[in-house]
């Protein structure tokens, strides 16, 4: 199983380290799955860009970004090179290990949970 180690801006968070990822899983599907907190106002259908993460490491492990993607990451907060979007983040291999940096939320409207 993969193991997904999750930072945040928002220094009033802690660290959460998922260990038993499976292969096909998406990083926002993840998050869902282990009550950590993503924006994600179109459901994860890669039509928007609140689920906008930074992936430090194992990018390799994930499934490539498309063009669609890159588009909407252009309209996020602070896009920087590392940038995607969670809900396009498919874990592609089962041993990976992927370090995630969830950027501060806070200026996000929309879905909260």
């Amino acid at each position: 199983m993969a193991k997904i180690t999750f930072r945040f801006e928002d220094t009033n968070l802690e660290d959460k380290i998922v260990e038993n990822a499976e292969a096909g899983l998406s990083i926002l599907e993840l998050t869902e799955d282990h009550h950590i907190h993503l924006n994600h106002n179109c459901g994860g259908v890669c039509a928007c860009s609140t689920c906008h993460i930074y992936v430090d490491k194992g990018e390799e492990s994930i499934e490539e970004i498309s063009d669609k993607e890159e588009d909407f990451i252009d309209r996020a907060i602070n896009p920087k090179i590392e940038s995607r979007l969670g809900c396009q983040c498919i874990i592609l291999d089962e041993n990976a290990e992927i370090e995630i940096t969830i950027p501060d939320q806070s200026g996000i409207i929309g879905h909260e949970h």
